[in-house]
């Protein structure tokens, strides 16, 4: 009985934790740990692009499960490996400080003292020889090319927040995600399953890039009072809060209408209209975006002072759970 009560325990906890980042009341477990260092809560979208890409090619000729599957599995330690060294960088350079928003919505790996820096590099060195050894399997399957994704992918990535180029503090940081979480997770994973890739995957991969980016664009509009004084010139420090939240409310329904024009070119499949299905989700997450935020959080609101970013992770999460939900109806079936 104790140890079903602990499992149960141990799976609270998980959820806890994978829905607002932050660790449940009391001591923490390794897994639990690992889930906050690592910023897990956010790993579905990078799952997702793979999804995408598996669905897109899994009736084509040549489709090799195991090759997409590894595949799938670099991208999301990829993912791992850029939300740490992101933590590393954002430090390093004095961006994260305990009044900083990183800091508020859930605990700083190393500010909260869950970790010490040099652990936190050596976890972001150890998931990076790993992802390496990923690539090299990959490479002596399917050649230069699938490098050529890699590399470019760990670069935008590492140079999101590294010296020199930091490209967040360029107004760079949300194109670079539009093209990650586009072309180059679901057209990198896709070639590595089939060994090519075309201009209808790459076009089909942007709804849902655009999704991304909108949860990106909703966080940094949440940290623009923070951003702003300190130069960190995201593109909402740019541009303004007024007119960044209507950016990304273009995003959002930009998502819609690039699947409308992809369906007819034969790009993607028709049921992936199914995805229109979370245009009420879309109806309650816009007029969020349609006013300043509230002064004060509401009643046991874990993520504050992110506001805008969970709305549009809201919206991301139900409209790209039914883009895959189309896709796979088209695979099974074969539309």
């Amino acid at each position: 009985m104790a140890r079903v009560e602990s499992r149960q325990s141990l799976l609270a906890n998980w959820r806890t934790v994978l829905a607002t980042s932050n660790p449940p009341e009391g001591t923490l477990d390794p897994v639990s740990r690992w889930l906050v260092l690592t910023r897990a809560a956010v790993l579905p979208m990078t799952l997702t692009a793979a999804l995408v890409a598996g669905l897109l090619g899994v009736n084509e000729p040549g489709f090799h499960w195991g090759l997409f599957l590894l595949a799938s599995v670099g991208i999301l330690l990829a993912h791992v490996s850029n939300n740490l060294m992101n933590d590393l960088f954002d430090l390093g350079v004095g961006t994260d400080t305990d009044t900083y928003p990183r800091a508020l919505y859930a605990p700083h790996p190393v500010l909260s003292g869950m970790i010490s820096r040099s652990r936190l590099a050596t976890a972001a060195l150890a998931v990076n020889v790993v992802d390496l050894g990923i690539l090299i399997a990959l490479f002596a399957a399917r050649g230069w090319v699938v490098v050529a994704f890699a590399l470019a992918g760990f670069l935008i990535s590492a140079a999101y927040t590294a010296p020199p180029l930091r490209l967040k503090k360029r107004g760079l940081g949300e194109p670079s995600v539009l093209v990650v979480w586009g072309p180059l997770m679901v057209g990198g994973v896709y070639y590595a399953a089939l060994g090519h890739v075309g201009w209808r995957v790459l076009a089909a991969s942007l709804p849902y890039a655009l999704l991304a980016t909108s949860v990106l664009m909703g966080k940094h509009i949440d940290k623009l009072p923070w951003d702003a004084p300190e130069g960190t010139r995201t593109l909402p420090v740019l541009l303004g809060a007024p007119a960044s939240r209507r950016v990304t409310q273009g995003l959002m329904i930009g998502f819609y209408f690039v699947i409308l024009i992809l369906v007819p070119l034969g790009a993607l499949p028709w049921p992936s209209l199914v995805a229109f299905a979370a245009l009420p989700v879309l109806r309650r997450v816009w007029r969020t975006f349609e006013r300043p935020p509230p002064a004060e959080p509401p009643p046991r609101y874990p993520i504050w002072p992110l506001w805008y970013a969970p709305h549009a992770f809201v919206h991301t999460r139900r409209a790209g759970a039914l883009f895959v939900l189309g896709l796979a109806l088209a695979a099974v079936f074969k539309f």
